[in-house]
């Protein structure tokens, strides 16, 4: 009587979700303060207090019903013209309003796109170590998704793996640059050297190949490392983007899908997106954050915290014994299991309050998954159970 897939993923939970709900469990037994809790992506620092000004101004200067109600489908031409400036003066990138829709976050953009892209028989790659979600988004979305298999340690792009991959049937590429585990920030080199294979491949195929760039981390980066804008390297690239991580804003669902005029077909690729968005229910994003975007687009987070507590856990994890992929980006480590068995190193973490993601779900056995976006001061009394497990 019900749809068998929906059922499944509605009755059972994510691997990071159960931990996160595990730990609030423990939370009320032995209480937070004992509670290790590195499950889940969820920012530590407050959004910048512009915003918070930029909401008093709205609800007081605005009148309630342009602040309440519909704005057009694609998004308040206000907050696209906002997003576009800021792209252009950070990345001289030729980025117009109508190459943007306006979406609910990262997760329904990247539904939508995926949708526009499943034509009969699609496949698409996602580069592992990926976010488990994508698994469910492109499947459910009617393609298949297949995973390239990690470039350990360094995880990069196993650009022979990638290749060796790719069939007539291939539509996209998932890259999410920082990379959720891994922290991990694609070099230019990476990119140019896929770029130039897709670009390969898609002449060989006589069709585009895509890229989905998954980006809520693009801001999230450390030592003045480059995050490259993956458009101006390849035009046919589809940026899923959201305010989630770098305003921490990740409860206000806000973000946009950028089509590069350049893309292949761009206005049929920007209609099929608008039209899946719309097939299931996405358009108009919350009127009230799309003018707090507009005034608020080119703000930046303060990452000093965020870079404080890498270095500690980094630093204190390595000299524990643990081998860590360091990561320029996001707030993640990712770190091989001792003993080789990410799950068992879980279940035994758990039995001491301490809360880590086995990598499994994230196409990567063997690792675990730490969100450092938590109190420094959870950092530093977690070492010694660190250092009792290994």
């Amino acid at each position: 009587m019900f749809n068998q897939t929906c059922y499944e993923l509605g009755s059972n939970r994510s691997c990071i979700r159960e931990l996160f709900e595990y730990g609030r469990s423990r939370a009320a037994i032995v209480g937070p303060e004992n509670v290790f809790d590195y499950s889940l992506g969820n920012p530590s620092i407050p959004a910048p207090p512009q915003v918070e000004q930029a909401i008093r101004d709205i609800l007081t200067d605005m009148d309630p019903m342009a602040v309440h109600g519909y704005t057009s489908a694609v998004g308040d031409l206000a907050a696209r013209q906002a997003i576009a400036e800021d792209l252009n003066e950070r990345y001289a990138a030729g980025v117009r309003a109508e190459d943007l829709f306006i979406g609910c976050g990262a997760a329904p953009e990247l539904v939508a796109a995926f949708r526009a892209l499943a034509v009969p028989g699609a496949e698409i790659l996602a580069v592992a170590p990926y976010f488990p979600e994508y698994k469910p988004f492109v499947e459910c979305a009617g393609a298949a998704l297949k995973v390239v298999p990690p470039d350990v340690p360094g995880f990069q792009i196993r650009l022979e793996a990638v290749e060796a991959m790719l069939t007539p049937n291939t539509v996209a590429v998932i890259l999410n640059s920082p990379n959720n585990p891994a922290g991990t920030v694609y070099t230019r080199q990476t990119l140019e050297k896929l770029a130039a294979l897709l670009q390969r491949k898609s002449e060989e195929f006589d069709h585009p190949i895509f890229i989905v760039a998954d980006e809520p981390y693009r801001e999230l980066v450390y030592g003045g490392v480059e995050v490259p804008f993956i458009p101006n390297i390849y035009p046919n690239t589809v940026v899923c983007y959201s305010y989630s991580k770098s305003l921490s804003l990740p409860g206000e669902r806000i973000g946009y899908v950028y089509v590069p005029q350049q893309a292949a077909e761009h206005d049929r690729l920007y209609a099929a997106i608008a039209g899946a968005a719309r097939a299931a229910g996405h358009v108009c994003a919350p009127s009230l954050w799309q003018k707090v975007i507009a005034r608020c687009a080119k703000l930046r987070p303060d990452l000093e915290s965020y870079d404080r507590n890498r270095r500690a856990l980094y630093d204190g994890l390595t000299a524990l014994g643990y081998e860590v992929a360091k990561p320029d980006g996001a707030f993640y480590l990712f770190v091989k299991a001792p003993g080789g068995d990410a799950n068992a190193f879980s279940e035994k973490a758990k039995q001491n309050d301490l809360l880590v993601v086995p990598g499994d779900g994230f196409g990567c056995p063997g690792y675990f998954r730490v969100c450092y976006c938590v109190s420094h001061d959870m950092i530093i009394r977690s070492l010694p159970v660190f250092g009792e497990l290994i």
